[in-house]
This record gives C-alpha cells, structure tokens and sequence, in this order.
C-alpha cells in the first residue's frame, strides 16, 4: 500500500543561504555566529508548544479532501490540546471556519501558507547547554520544486519569530520530515530525501553530515536509503523509522508486495538492525506493520497508511488507526510497550491519510 502524497504542481526554487536572522533583522555567518552548541531534542521531551497549519488549500486537495483535511485536523489539534499548547496557523480568509472545528483551545495565528505539512514547512527547533532555544530554516522549496511554495517558504521565519528565538538559516535544503533524532546524539535520515540533487545537488554526504552534526548537535547519521521519485517526500525517514527511546527503534514494515515500499522497509530493517547509535549501543529494533486494509471512504492511490507517523507529545502519543481493527489494534499495543506512563490516542486521520502524509507530517514541536 503507497504511503505518501502524491506529486502535485510545480514551485519556485529557494536558493539556501548560510545565515542567522535574529528578532531585530540582526544577520551574520553561523560559523560567526555560534559558540553555543546546539542540540535538536528528542520528540519526547516536554514541549512549550506544537506547531501546525489549517493549510489543505482546494487547488492542492479538491473540496472534498480538502474539507475531510480541516476536519482531521482540527481533531488533531483538539487531541493534542488536552496535554500542551497548539498554535494553528490559518489563513485570514479561513479564521472562522478554523475557529469552529478547533473550539477554544487552540491558539490561532493569522498567515498565508500554501499547504499543511507544518513538520516540514516550519523550523526545527534546537537548543544549547544554557536552555537558550533557536529554530532551525531548512530552505524549504516544495520538495524538490513539485509543489509552490512561495508562502510555505516563509513559515520558518514567522514561526520563529513568533516564538520569539533566533533564526538559523542552513545551507542545506530538507525538509523537517526526514530528519529523526535520540535526543543523545543520533540522527536516523533517508538518502533518498537529503542527498537528492533536487534539494541539494552537488553536496556530498560527508558535507551533509558536518552540517547537520553542527546545527542538531549530532554525533552519528544512520543512512537509510529510502527511494526517490515515488513520492512527493523522496521517502522520509518519519514514515520509516523513529526512535521510542534511546537505542529503540521502530520501523514500518509494508507487507503489501505490489507497493513500492514492499522491498525497502525490508532492507531498512536489515540496516537498522546491524546499527549502532553515538554511544555505541546496538539498536533494538520493533517492527510495525501497516493495515490490510483501509475504509473505503477516502481511500486512494496515494493514501498513506502507516503507523510509523505517530506524534509524541507530553504525556501522550497521538497515533492513526484505518479501520483494520487487527492491525490498529497491534499498533497500540506495540505503542503501549515503547511509550509506558503516556496516554495512546488513536484518531481517525483518514483524509489526510488520503493526501498523502500522517499525524507526524501535520506538526512540529518546540520544546520547553
């Protein structure tokens, strides 16, 4: 079974500059600029907020997705509302319906956006020794120029202003789906994703990893190869693996042979299982199958079933369910075991399953 969003449209191309943009428009070098170590932490640990976008735009999704999607994520929004803050963004045009489906919990912010995936259109946010927090611009540009972009380019900058932190412009250009953390120096990231010439052609690995090791504080990347050019993303790395904890892995297994991502979860798992994280530890990796089967309702060609993009936010792991009571079933248990002490809550994310991304793809957090 596919599990990811289709291409759609093309956009413009963002050319990634090295610089720090601070509140006051201050610009310098970050090789200047950052005696601080900075450090992406793991998604567990406590968040001031999530992030996320009322963004499904009709051109993109067609109405009736499009309305499925604001629905969904408005459930989204209202579940992680009952363990930490949600800021939503929302078009102006779009305050009053945003405002109905969210209810009163959830902080709305006016902007433009051209889509919803706030995990890879926001910042990553990182932090240093002294608690001090910045966000982190990958130079987003649709991934790989198959989408527009031009609003999405600038959510970086705003989330970060708006959370009042400096700006850390990259040289790279990714997305913040592809990149997966321990908090403790390990870094699982798709090649297929970060080292593809539509993103950054002519950047080789080597450069790459000394990159991201100065800007999330990494010690080791662990390569995935993923695939290219099935799906929007390139293949990233969150509907692949993540980290339940350090050293604990779990890893989407497609048991569909007619899916492109039959064989590659397969040998993702064979590289995952012979790996070892910063501090030398043997991964111990968990298996996580995707459903059967689908309902009916929104069900589609690019109809992202996997339960590997699950969302952990305090006190809870905000995770999908698709109607294949086994499989959903499983999935939770599994979850149960990884996350003891947090709530598993599974939602019915169908139309936004159906554009082609999860629960993970819609948020980001920014940590305490």
């Amino acid at each position: 079974m596919n599990t990811r969003r289709a291409f759609i449209a093309q956009g413009l191309m963002l050319a990634g500059s090295r610089l720090l943009v601070g509140a006051t428009g201050l610009s310098a070098s970050l090789a200047q600029a950052a005696p601080a170590v900075w450090r992406m932490p793991d998604e567990g640990e406590r968040h001031a907020a999530t992030w996320m976008g009322f963004g499904p735009d009709e051109e993109i999704w067609g109405a009736r997705l499009r309305d499925g999607a604001r629905a969904a994520l408005a459930g989204i929004a209202r579940a992680i509302a009952q363990y930490e803050p949600v800021n939503m963004l929302v078009r102006p045009e779009e305050y009053d319906i945003a405002a109905r489906l969210c209810g009163n919990g959830i902080n709305l912010l006016e902007t433009e956006m051209d889509d919803l995936w706030l995990r890879d259109t926001g910042p990553v946010f990182v932090k240093n020794s002294n608690g001090e927090r910045s966000a982190v611009s990958f130079n987003f540009n649709g991934w790989g120029n198959k989408q527009a972009h031009a609003d999405d380019a600038k959510l970086a900058e705003y989330i970060a202003g708006k959370a009042g932190v400096p700006l850390l412009r990259s040289k790279l250009v990714l997305e913040g789906g592809g990149i997966e953390v321990d908090g403790e120096g390990t870094a699982i990231i798709t090649e297929s994703c970060v080292l593809n010439r539509n993103r950054n052609p002519g950047v080789s690995k080597a450069v790459c990893e000394a990159e991201l090791k100065t800007l999330l504080g990494l010690d080791k990347i662990i390569w995935l190869p993923g695939i290219a050019g099935k799906d929007i993303t390139d293949g990233h790395t969150d509907f692949y693996a993540r980290f339940a904890s350090p050293g604990v892995v779990v890893a989407g297994l497609d048991n569909d042979p007619s899916s492109y991502d039959h064989a590659v979860t397969r040998r993702h798992l064979g590289i995952l299982r012979n790996a070892t994280d910063a501090r030398g530890r043997k991964l111990q990796v968990v298996e996580m199958a995707g459903p059967s089967s689908v309902r009916k309702q929104y069900e589609n060609e690019e109809f992202a079933a996997g339960y590997i993009n699950f969302y952990v936010c305090d006190k809870a792991v905000i995770a999908p369910q698709f109607g294949d009571a086994r499989a959903d079933n499983n999935s939770r248990a599994i979850l149960r075991e990884l996350f003891p002490g947090r709530d598993i809550v599974q939602l019915n994310i169908d139309p936004i399953a159906a554009g082609g991304g999860g629960i993970h793809c819609t948020t980001q957090q920014q940590p305490a």
